[in-house]
């Protein structure tokens, strides 16, 4: 997912790894390729970070078992070359391959089970992933064993995340880490790995500064087949225009951030750009455990305001058009979603329930990053927002907020609306329901309930998700529809818009594709 908190205190942290920036780069380098990007760095240490720039620098520095094909939806091998599934998907077995971490030691069994002992007890962002894992051992020094606690069908889907990459143990736990129970507090690593690497993947970290550039090195020693470019520099380009210019002018290669209108506006022949539909979505989410709100966003108050938006304007409003409506919390094209329909306006059926509800001079107030995410600008979204709800009488006060104190004052209670968005970690219906599912425990009810839990739990959906782990192919793939269903139903999360993505790069750049678990796969790329 791509949708993160960055830690409190860890700025403080990036700040003494500034001194570390070297010298700019220019494009058309034969050896390095370079990347305009506005970096969302919350971490670089595998168990903690949660962020879309870290998806694509952990798949190049840390390898997975099994990753993404280019088709988006199978698993084909890598560090794993082979694996085993028992029949009701509680034990995995995976058969390692003869790969190398960077210093040349090999990846063994008790890399892999260190590694995701280490992400489970952590207890950071990306934590969940590991879920139910009870119990990790080693079969031998090349094959390793995974038992969970329930059926989960998803596990396999789950390793491919680019936060399960494989780190050397020896290494990281002679800087500090930990994998023990008491990881949380015992693991003094995160500072490590702002400056080092210790991975198996094809380039190790070279240096990061925050807010300038990420910049990576081949892995000379690297045991599969080694990467085109020798260095890979990721420079810190705030806005879509600048990445564009810097893109036309030759001083990057690809433009990560590039939106379909500005897209449009590059004349350059020497630029290529490709806009395709993405897993990605923005949305906004109700909080009914805010403040004074428990008696006002009822189940019918928030489907009488979901009623009120006009998803086909928003989609106009917010990326010209380019991008789809999304019914449900799950992306268009992941299991489960090809049976939904998604929202539409209807103005007079929101005034009758608003007024069947009791009520009237409703106002509120929208609490949410001032950012622009996937091309969406989420004032001019949260602006459309306000004029459809001002349609049936609601009054909406908006409140841009920067990041740091959105962080803090989200699961605060301090406003009953936000908006946010998400990207996938890997192809899996699941991980919507761990995430937006309105579950005892799971993260969105905590948010919208704000201890009061019960104004927004599903037990139906509890019961579900069990079932939907517990079954593979077109079976889960019917339960998800369900699962969807519910929480269109649930109306806490209501998807505005899935916007397309634009891959934009020079045109002597090749290799350049959309991945839903890693985002830019930077090994894949060359320069013809």
């Amino acid at each position: 997912m791509t949708y993160h908190y960055p830690r409190r205190g860890l700025a403080a942290l990036m700040i003494a790894g500034s001194a570390l920036i070297a010298p700019p780069v220019a494009a058309q380098d034969s050896d390095t390729l370079v990347i305009a990007r506005s970096m969302d760095v919350n971490s670089l240490d595998p168990s903690r970070a949660f962020c879309d720039t870290c998806q694509f620098y952990l798949t190049a520095v840390y390898e997975t078992l099994v990753t993404l094909g280019p088709d988006n939806q199978s698993l084909v091998p890598n560090l794993a070359e082979s694996w085993e599934v028992n029949d009701d998907f509680t034990e995995f077995t995976f058969a390692l391959t003869d790969a190398t971490f960077a210093d040349g030691s090999p990846v063994e069994a008790s890399d892999v089970i260190w590694t995701f002992n280490r992400l489970k007890n952590v207890k950071a962002s990306p934590s969940f992933l590991m879920d139910g894992l009870v119990s990790a051992e080693a079969v031998d020094a090349k094959t390793v064993k995974f038992t969970v606690s329930a059926p989960n069908s998803e596990f396999l889907n789950k390793v491919s995340a680019p936060y399960t990459g494989i780190i050397n143990a020896e290494v990281a736990q002679a800087n500090g880490a930990s994998a023990a129970d008491d990881a949380a507090e015992a693991d003094k690593a995160e500072q490590w790995f702002l400056e080092n690497s210790a991975g198996s993947g094809p380039f190790t970290l070279t240096t990061y500064s925050p807010d300038a550039e990420l910049r990576l090195t081949r892995n000379a020693d690297y045991w599969g087949e080694a990467p085109a470019f020798a260095e890979v520099v990721v420079t810190q380009v705030q806005d879509a225009v600048s990445q564009a210019q810097a893109l036309e002018t030759g001083q990057v290669d690809i433009a990560m951030q590039i939106d379909p209108d500005t897209a449009q506006s590059i004349r350059s022949g020497e630029v290529t750009t490709e806009v395709i539909p993405s897993y990605n979505f923005v949305y906004i989410g109700f909080i009914p455990g805010a403040q004074g709100m428990a008696d006002v966003l009822t189940p019918d108050v928030r489907q009488a305001l979901a009623l009120a938006i006009d998803y086909d304007g928003m989609l106009d409003f917010t990326v010209g058009g380019n991008g789809t409506k999304q019914a449900a919390p799950i992306p268009n094209g992941f299991p489960g979603t090809s049976g939904l329909t998604p929202r539409a306006q209807d103005v007079e059926k929101a005034k009758e329930m608003l007024a069947a509800a009791g009520q009237s001079d409703l106002k509120l107030v929208a609490g949410y990053p001032n950012d622009n995410i996937y091309g969406v600008d989420f004032n001019i979204m949260m602006q459309k927002v306000q004029q459809d709800f001002a349609a049936i009488g609601v009054e909406l006060e908006l409140k841009p907020l920067t990041w740091a104190v959105w962080r803090d004052e989200l699961g605060a209670g301090e406003w009953p609306i936000t908006a946010v968005y998400y990207a996938p970690d890997y192809y899996g219906s699941g991980q919507y329901i761990a995430y937006f599912g309105m579950i005892e425990g799971f993260p969105w009810v905590g948010r919208a309930g704000v201890g009061q839990d019960d104004l927004v739990v599903n037990p139906e959906e509890a019961e579900l998700y069990a079932r939907a782990l517990a079954s593979s192919g077109e079976e889960a793939e019917a339960i998800y529809g369900q699962l969807g269903e519910q929480m269109m139903k649930d109306a806490i999360i209501l998807p505005l818009v899935s916007p397309n993505l634009v891959l934009a790069y020079r045109n002597d750049i090749e290799g350049v594709r959309y991945s839903a678990c890693c985002n830019l796969p930077l090994a894949e790329i060359s320069r013809k």
